[in-house]
């Protein structure tokens, strides 16, 4: 499959979950939602100019575009994820342990303001919160491997539980 049909395939199955994707159909549609948003990130730069404080660009189009793709990349990821015959929900897997690792994260940093908050730079809960946030550093990059490794895998050549193989 190549880059136009990829792009077809991934908007017209937009919301489709079951089934499986090709990897080829992935990658070239991963492409795709990154030269879009590189091109609407330049655009936003040309059309609404950056903040005079800040220096950052005003990213209009570029969210309109992210909000845009956001069910196809689930959708083609949950296919690709179903093609290497893993359950579609591991495609989502960095995102939910972000979200949890944000929140104990936030509770921790509140349990540490109640108890008062008055940690030295050698105190024990410092290092400790140190230590937290490299774990969970270690965690996000073994996830990134771990999600890149399954996304490369070849397809399954047989029909397996989510379908039968995607035409080439």
């Amino acid at each position: 499959m190549g880059f136009l049909p990829a792009i077809k395939s991934g908007f017209r199955n937009y919301a489709t979950f079951s089934g499986r994707a090709s990897r080829p159909q992935f990658w070239w549609w991963i492409l795709f939602v990154m030269l879009g948003a590189t091109l609407c990130t330049a655009l936003d730069s040309v059309f609404f100019g950056t903040n005079p404080e800040t220096g950052e660009v005003s990213r209009v189009l570029a969210a309109v575009f992210q909000l845009v793709i956001l069910l196809p990349t689930l959708a083609v990821g949950f296919r690709r994820m179903h093609d290497t015959g893993r359950p579609g929900w591991y495609y989502l897997l960095p995102m939910l342990v972000t979200i949890g690792l944000m929140f104990l994260t936030l509770f921790g940093m509140m349990a540490a303001v109640r108890m008062g908050g008055n940690a030295a730079p050698g105190d024990a809960g410092m290092m400790l919160g140190g230590i937290w946030l490299i774990l969970i550093w270690l965690v996000q990059i073994v996830l990134l491997v771990l999600m890149i490794w399954w996304l490369t895998r070849p397809s399954d050549p047989a029909p397996n539980a989510y379908g039968a193989p995607p035409a080439a």
